[in-house]
């Protein structure tokens, strides 16, 4: 493997809804999931997030829905909905935003501090086919 990648661990995977309230009972009764932690407003990204799991070793899910008007998420609703974004968690941002971007990712926003992670930094970035990847500070 990679000795710039050994340090990329999946920590969730970002799925867009309209309103926060109507989908954390609507993934309990779907898939049996539970609300870990949130619902969380952050201003500084203008949404609202909440993060749900069935359990250890089970994959996490952050449902994201508007905060306000001129949400950035608003453009992902428009076209439906639904998953839109990977988040990995880095040891340190910089190398990892460097080997991304030597990759060919586009990073879109310098690092901000996020209040769902008890204000450690996360980076978006856009790699060449689309994907938009969310890097948190470990």
């Amino acid at each position: 493997m990679n000795s710039n990648m050994d340090g990329f661990a999946f920590h969730h995977v970002g799925v867009a809804v309209r309103e926060m309230q109507s989908a954390i009972p609507l993934y309990k009764k779907l898939f049996n999931y539970g609300l870990v932690s949130g619902p969380f407003d952050d201003p500084v990204q203008c949404v609202t997030v909440s993060f749900l799991s069935r359990g250890v070793g089970d994959t996490v899910i952050e449902l994201v829905s508007p905060l306000g008007p001129k949400s950035p998420i608003d453009g992902v609703l428009k076209k439906g909905g639904g998953t839109y974004h990977v988040c990995y968690e880095v040891p340190d941002l910089i190398p990892a935003i460097n080997h991304l971007t030597e990759q060919g990712c586009l990073m879109l926003s310098e690092p901000v501090p996020a209040v769902a992670f008890e204000m450690r930094k996360i980076v978006w970035l856009m790699t060449e086919t689309g994907l938009l990847i969310e890097l948190l500070q470990g």
